[in-house]
């Protein structure tokens, strides 16, 4: 169960939500059915990472369709750009567009039925993770600011990206490759705001927290290396396998003994282990592979270093060797403060003053935080869980059995439309 946690760090709002033009509401009533149904057709036909190719198309067109400039980068991502009839500032709007390999367990109408190869596995395809509301609340945002162009201050960047959630095997993707291909440069952003749907949090409420708010995500492999022999003749071989179960327990003391975790939670986990071919033999190499999870970048390089030290020592003590290797794949989602005090009013407006919720930092990670580093950046999680059921009974995210109610996406698309108005008049200021 996640567990809302008391919020200490007070945010003085220097600023208000302004009305938006007149007609917009009507725009937002008659767009609500056209998101809706956007996320159950994606949801319906979901693909996986960098190979959203119908996804791209389908959103692409319909871009078109509104006269806004698009592109196609990071093989399958959409760029698309929206020149407002009036001065102001690059505002950028990100939505991420993959699926997940998970077989989908329900019964609704639109349910996912999509197979495909998956590390040479025949897997379902799932938007086990929300994905496809993303998509349909920035191109609902799309086309009511569209429908405003002449309102609309500045430029706006729709991020339509692949990969969130990992390019597959050695392949570059996400928004590292979005980045590098120029999506925050051409033209150059001034911020850029995220959401993420959560099957969790109660129905149509925004949570935030400045800061960090979302965890750095690396992924280890280790390889011990021993010396092979019979299993009847122990000693006279090196197991690696006994190794990496001492590795295994001294990583967990790294967590326990040697980190300050009342400054920030760190986690290190061993998900995969393999090794050797018979029972009767004692294999000459285990790997191991995991993922560490940090919320903050001194205590993200500290503990680096620390598994590099207890492995080596470790494997020394035995005999063995060992090599680490470790990938970064996100680094911590930082909610820029400023930007954070700015948009607090744009959020209030849009979902209701009741409904903006503190929230506290997860382990979970998000590669929007790659944008941090390009451009001050808001990410924040809009509530869609059934209202029927408690927050522990919410099924969780990359599970068979993930569910959000889209009764509420306009709350997102109100969200992203009232940012872009306000941000333009803070900036401004």
């Amino acid at each position: 169960m996640r567990k809302l946690l008391p919020f200490c760090l007070f945010i003085t709002i220097a600023a208000s939500a302004q009305n938006l033009p007149a007609g917009y509401d009507q725009l937002i009533k008659d767009e609500t059915p056209k998101v809706v149904a956007w996320r159950r057709y994606f949801h319906q036909n979901p693909e996986l990472s960098n190979r959203e190719f119908n996804t791209a198309k389908k959103i692409e067109a319909y871009l078109k369709e509104l006269g806004i400039e698009t592109r196609i980068i990071a093989g399958t991502g959409v760029v698309g750009v929206l020149k407002g009839g009036k001065p102001g500032p690059v505002v950028a709007l990100r939505a991420d567009i993959d699926a997940l390999p998970v077989t989908e367990r329900n019964a609704l109408s639109f349910k996912s039925n999509v197979t495909t190869d998956y590390n040479g596995q025949k897997v379902g395809v799932m938007h086990a993770c929300g994905h496809d509301s993303h998509i349909a609340m920035l191109m609902g945002t799309a086309e009511v600011l569209s429908k405003m162009k002449n309102d609309v201050p500045g430029t706006i960047v729709f991020l339509f990206q692949p990969a969130e959630e990992g390019p597959p095997g050695t392949e570059e993707g996400g928004a590292p490759l979005m980045i590098k291909e120029g999506a925050m440069d051409n033209p150059k952003v001034d911020a850029v705001f995220g959401m993420h749907i959560e099957s969790f949090g109660d129905l149509g409420k925004i949570y935030y927290k400045p800061e960090a708010f979302m965890a750095s995500s690396d992924w280890f492999t280790i390889k011990v290396k021993g010396k092979q022999s019979h299993g009847s003749d122990p000693w006279k071989g090196i197991d690696p396998i006994v190794v990496s179960s001492e590795i295994i327990q001294n990583l967990q003391t790294i967590v326990s003994r040697q980190m300050d975790l009342t400054q920030a939670p760190v986690i290190i986990t061993v998900g995969k282990i393999n090794a050797g071919v018979r029972p009767n033999i004692i294999p000459e190499e285990a790997i191991m592979e995991g993922t560490i999870r940090t919320l903050d970048s001194k205590m993200q390089k500290e503990v680096h270093d620390r598994i590099r030290n207890t492995v080596k020592n470790i494997a020394a003590v035995y005999g063995a060797t060992a090599e680490v290797t470790i990938d970064t794949k996100t680094l911590v989602t930082y909610n820029d403060p400023k930007l954070v005090a700015q948009s607090l009013p744009s959020l209030q407006k849009a979902a209701g003053e009741n409904n903006i919720v503190p929230y506290h930092w997860v382990t979970g990670a998000e590669d929007f935080s790659f944008y941090g580093t390009k451009a001050p950046a808001f990410f924040f999680y809009l509530g869609a869980r059934n209202p029927t059921l408690s927050m522990d009974q919410a099924p969780a995210h990359h599970t068979p059995d993930f569910y959000i109610d889209d009764s509420k996406l306009d709350v997102g698309v109100k969200t992203f439309c009232q940012l872009v108005f306000d941000y333009a008049r803070t900036k401004k200021g």
